[in-house]
């Protein structure tokens, strides 16, 4: 947690709203992009990225130091994953539906200011075939690959935020990884230029 960061929060915990709101403004893209990618709705996306920012701002007196960002990204995990659980007591969105909204969450990559317009359109497609393909992983398979491969997450921190440990992790991660490379292989999900027949 950088000296700017600590501070912000300590004036957070003494009731500072401006305070909080700069750290809003600091995590609100990684938070709603977390949601996104695990809930695959837009709406559902943004309204548990707001639950969790009002969460933290409640519970902020509790937060006894270490890295603010990985107590944060573990109530936006755990608010996921109660909308999860509401979604299965009264399905109205399928999973399988996932990544249609492409436009609604950031792309897995930053824009390249001179690709041409069929490479953009490329490597949307790319981007919407793997968010397909993590919308099929298990929940806890879908949860460590979106900390580790999209938002960068180091291992023992992916372990802090989902409350598990370090082998956990690993093992999580790799079954993940290896399942979403033989989802993508096996089905047109993946964009033609990106297939590769002759690999087993």
């Amino acid at each position: 947690m950088t000296n700017e960061e600590q501070r912000l929060v300590e004036a957070g915990q003494q009731g500072d709203v401006e305070a909080f709101n700069q750290l809003v403004k600091l995590y609100e893209v990684r938070v709603y992009n977390l949601c996104y990618r695990m809930l695959g709705d837009a709406d559902a996306a943004a309204d548990v990225a707001q639950d969790t920012f009002i969460a933290a701002y409640r519970n902020l007196s509790r937060f006894r130091g270490g890295m603010f960002r990985s107590w944060l990204f573990r109530i936006a995990t755990n608010a996921c994953y109660d909308a999860l659980r509401a979604r299965k007591r009264r399905p109205s969105v399928s999973l399988s539906a996932m990544g249609d909204a492409d436009d609604a969450a950031p792309a897995f990559d930053l824009p390249d200011l001179g690709e041409t317009p069929d490479e953009r359109a490329l490597r949307h497609e790319l981007s919407a075939a793997i968010q397909r393909g993590i919308a099929q992983l298990p929940e806890e398979q879908r949860i460590v690959v979106i900390l580790s491969d999209v938002q960068g997450f180091a291992y023992e921190e992916i372990a802090e935020v989902t409350s598990t440990n370090l082998g956990t992790v690993k093992s999580r991660l790799s079954r993940a990884r290896a399942r979403l490379r033989d989802i993508l292989r096996a089905g047109e999900l993946l964009p033609a230029k990106f297939r590769h027949d002759d690999v087993c």
